[in-house]
């Protein structure tokens, strides 16, 4: 039977990258000895997509990056501890289909795979902290982790919507206690925080990347009068929505 072998990325002297089904090909597995290994696997009807940290097996992998530790320590200051196993939230696994089924002809294919490959590498470990662990350890069953990993997807795809504790938690099978409970043990952050959080950085981005008014903006992020958005917007990023919007516009 013939074997097959993923795209091999050369990204830098520190950083390489293995895209699609199959095996790592033999010559690359002695790429340094000391390299972080990060694993992204999209999943199935009955295992979510996880992203796995440490020990595992390439082949099941849609995506393999192997990234020398001292590069890593050096961009984000601190590694996991031990191996491990987190869910993988709608924004990686998006970022992992993209390298997956890049359209492009090549050679166009292999350079966007690189670039990817390294925006993959750095949403990964700036979220290390706030990912939901996959192995089911820990104070939560894994299916109780599996829903919570569920009630944070639904915030990240459906800010704005109008969203209670207990739609969220109907909509995961959770009860409200098990929710809040779970869900500040996990992502260390209430569930109305996280919402909020969400809407703002959602704000931020319209600020940004549009003309409507201030005023609509709030609305559609989920604020009923632009005062209590104005005042949640300063707080969480030190400017003003109508400061802010001046002086990306003056820049």
């Amino acid at each position: 039977m013939a074997v097959t072998f993923k795209q091999r990325i050369d990204v830098s002297t520190d950083m390489l990258a293995f895209i699609g089904n199959g095996d790592v090909p033999d010559d690359a597995r002695s790429f340094d000895a000391d390299a972080v290994t990060l694993r992204f696997q999209l999943g199935d009807g009955d295992h979510p997509p996880v992203c796995r940290y440490g020990d595992g097996t390439d082949a099941d992998a849609i995506v393999v990056l192997r990234v020398a530790a001292t590069a890593c320590r050096r961009l984000f200051g601190t590694l996991p501890d031990a191996p491990a196993t987190w869910h993988l939230p709608s924004d990686l696994r998006a970022l992992v289909l993209a390298l997956r089924d890049c359209p492009l002809p090549e050679p166009a294919c292999y350079t966007m795979r690189l670039a990817k490959s390294i925006e993959l590498l750095c949403a990964t470990l700036a979220v290390l902290d706030d990912l939901v662990p996959a192995d089911g350890s820990g104070e939560l069953s894994e299916l109780d982790s599996l829903r919570l990993a569920a009630a944070r997807r639904l915030i990240d795809e459906r800010w704005q919507e109008k969203l209670t504790l207990d739609s969220i938690a109907r909509a995961c099978g959770l009860n409200r206690a098990k929710l809040t409970r779970g869900f500040r043990t996990l992502f260390n952050s209430t569930v109305a925080a996280t919402i909020a959080d969400r809407r703002l950085h959602g704000a931020h981005g319209l600020l940004l990347a549009t003309d409507l008014p201030v005023s609509s903006i709030g609305y559609r992020c989920g604020y009923q009068n632009n005062a209590s958005f104005s005042r949640a917007f300063t707080r969480r990023f030190g400017l003003a929505p109508t400061r802010l919007r001046a002086l990306e516009l003056a820049a």
